[in-house]
């Protein structure tokens, strides 16, 4: 893994290219351009803020507590940062079947194509950034907000989440060539995965849940949980994740990345004959 991480700094030079690339083909046709990476999310947030924070406002507020207040900040930190998790699986996954002929004819590491697509979106995410300090801003302004030292989390947020999402582009990436079943499947546990992580509602709604002891457990171990409680915390301090469920975050985040990038240079002699 070491001589790995080595070859693909070499390369970063044609990681940055192949980003630009990507993102250049994407928005070229496009009137708004870049702007659509904003429009989605917040278009998203709006549907949500009125189901949850309109139609159901009560249970919105025994949940929420203090952050009710601010819901649509609430619902846009998380929904900005699913969006960059989404977006990164759904690309990755087809990373190497959609551009076959690039990657047998180029000497560069594979892992830079599903890796491209993660910083890719990355990018978007950072994008959206200034509009998301902007509304965060204006609540602090009214008093609804009161961020302290957890805005630090933001960087601590970011960095696990890319560790997890790469480790997930370089197993789905190399598995789809072999079975290409895998990005059908993937559409339908990122849907599932939406709901199952802490994005549109509080982590203690489920603690507080009626659900088995080892229903929790096991949704706790799923590291999606921590790192959006982490993207939550940069606001709201309250939301910042226990000892227990950072620890299994970033172990569980690393163990993916440590699975994916063994599993795809043991498959990368397979994937590069199929393609």
């Amino acid at each position: 893994m070491t001589a790995g991480v080595e070859a693909l700094w070499s390369a970063r030079n044609s990681l940055r290219i192949l980003v630009k690339r990507d993102l250049a083909v994407k928005y070229q046709q496009s009137v708004l351009g870049y702007l659509w990476s904003l429009i989605e999310p917040l278009g998203m947030g709006a549907i949500y803020w009125f189901v949850f924070g309109v139609l159901y406002s009560g249970a919105t507020r025994r949940h929420l507590g203090d952050a009710s207040e601010s819901y649509p900040l609430f619902l846009i930190t998380g929904i900005f940062a699913w969006m960059w998790a989404s977006s990164a699986i759904n690309e990755a996954t087809n990373a190497l079947t959609g551009q076959a002929r690039l990657i047998t004819t180029m000497n560069m590491p594979r892992q830079i194509f599903p890796i491209g697509r993660v910083a890719g979106r990355f990018a978007e995410y950072a994008a959206g950034l200034p509009i998301l300090i902007g509304i965060a801003a204006v609540y602090t302004a009214r008093g609804k907000v009161h961020p302290g030292w957890t805005v630090l989390a933001l960087p601590l947020a970011v960095a696990v989440q890319g560790v997890l999402l790469v480790g997930i582009a370089l197993l789905l990436s190399a598995l789809n060539v072999l079975m290409r079943d895998i990005e059908r499947f993937m559409r339908l546990i990122i849907r599932v995965l939406f709901y199952a992580t802490p994005i549109i509602y509080p982590l203690s709604l489920v603690r507080e849940s009626g659900m088995p002891t080892w229903l929790k457990v096991a949704y706790e171990l799923n590291p999606l949980v921590g790192i959006f409680q982490l993207h939550h915390a940069i606001w709201y301090p309250d939301e910042f994740p226990d000892a227990r469920l950072l620890a299994t975050t970033v172990l569980g985040s690393l163990l993916v990345l440590a699975v994916g990038w063994w599993s795809f240079r043991r498959l990368e002699p397979a994937v590069l004959k199929e393609l």
